[in-house]
């Protein structure tokens, strides 16, 4: 697979607006709608890219606190991490979980409608996970720079 500076235009014109049409994209790049439709169908079928979503505004939705979480477990076996993976995966309060090198495990960020809910969901459920040996929570102040566009300049 290989991404020329024709895609990767197309690419940034549509991870800035997903709900833009190929005829939109081929417009603003000054190439042919059927080319510009035929790369966009073949980006996706190769997986760069992965779905269109609407970007929604977490506060507007009353979705006021996000944290970041660490999480040590205290076994760094195959099974534990795939267990800890398990139980994170469909937690709809969880919208990104990686693990790590270095010190802790996992790195989690969580947004929940308030400190009660994400109380609920550390002690109910994050804190109950065999093999969670510690936690750490970071509560988000200011968000300074949020984005999802991917640095695509390539020289």
């Amino acid at each position: 697979m290989s991404i020329d500076a024709i895609d990767r235009r197309i690419l940034d014109e549509l991870q800035r607006d997903g709900a833009l049409s190929a005829a939109d994209v081929a417009s603003k790049l000054g190439v042919s709608n059927t080319t510009c439709w035929r790369r966009i169908q073949q980006l996706e079928h190769d997986g760069v890219i992965r779905k269109r979503v609407a970007l929604l505004d977490r506060e507007a939705l009353g979705l006021d606190v996000m944290v970041y979480v660490h999480v040590r477990l205290s076994s760094q076996g195959r099974d534990a991490l795939a267990q800890f993976e398990r139980a994170i995966r469909d937690r709809p309060e969880v919208l990104d979980c990686c693990t790590l090198t270095g010190e802790w495990d996992f790195h989690l960020r969580i947004v929940t409608h308030d400190m009660k809910e994400y109380e609920a969901f550390f002690l109910d459920h994050l804190s109950k996970i065999p093999n969670v040996q510690s936690v750490n929570s970071s509560i988000v102040v200011t968000v300074i720079k949020e984005s999802t566009v991917l640095p695509l300049a390539h020289e």
